[in-house]
């Protein structure tokens, strides 16, 4: 193991970091997929479609670890996605499926801190038309390598309701390692919540953008579609 970096009064110190400089914000275009394509969130073009998508959730499961909804009412949700369309910070985007064209999910960047390079994925619905499907992990994936490779971010972060057990088991599929739970961290929806914490950093990104790029790769899927390895048999 080797020793810690010190200081002129032999403290124990960070690693230096004498080329490091602020990050650029992330960008309101969209990223390509095989699968999907991740947009910036826009009311006008992806409120219906969502909407829709989001009633097969009859019984709104999915609503329940966000700040936000149900919304019983198109125009109530419109009028929640034209904020949120308009936000710098969360920063919303829309997922949609390249085989339909049509949008499925949302997911947003958040707490985006340029001068430390430490950036969040959260605020994450997918309706039942993205779930379980590849384009699930590709949007995940599309969203992880701009923050990395296009910005040079240093820590890509996942919390949730430590309760969320869907929420854990995706960052943990996804690549994403526990670091703890800050207790009653939050307060949403009138009921406390202790918050589990998940991250990425740098150095780990090039291994597990492989084990991405092949679970991804055509290859990787049968004729129906049926993944023949799992993403964490790959990383």
């Amino acid at each position: 193991m080797s020793r810690p970096q010190t200081n002129s009064l032999g403290q124990p110190v960070g690693a230096p970091m004498p080329n490091w400089q602020k990050r650029p914000l992330p960008p309101r275009s969209p990223i390509e997929g095989r699968f999907c394509r991740v947009e910036p969130l826009d009311a006008e073009r992806h409120a219906a479609e969502l909407f829709a998508a989001n009633r097969l959730d009859a019984a709104g499961r999915n609503w329940t670890y966000l700040s936000v909804g149900p919304f019983e009412r198109p125009d109530d949700y419109r009028r929640w996605l034209g904020d949120a369309s308009r936000s710098a910070d969360p920063l919303f985007h829309a997922v949609l499926d390249r085989a339909t064209g049509r949008a499925v999910g949302v997911a947003a960047y958040l707490r985006i801190d340029p001068a430390g390079g430490v950036i969040e994925v959260g605020s994450i619905n997918y309706s039942p038309l993205l779930q379980r499907h590849p384009a699930a992990t590709e949007a995940m994936y599309l969203m992880m390598r701009r923050v990395f490779d296009e910005l040079g971010y240093r820590r890509y972060e996942w919390k949730c309701d430590s309760l969320n057990a869907p929420s854990r088991a995706a960052a943990e599929r996804l690549g994403f390692r526990f670091e703890g739970i800050f207790r009653q961290a939050v307060v949403y929806k009138g009921r406390n919540r202790d918050t589990a914490w998940f991250s990425v950093i740098d150095g780990e990104w090039p291994s597990l953008k492989q084990a991405f790029e092949r679970w991804l790769d055509p290859a990787n899927f049968d004729a129906e579609g049926r993944q023949r390895r799992r993403l964490s048999e790959l990383r």
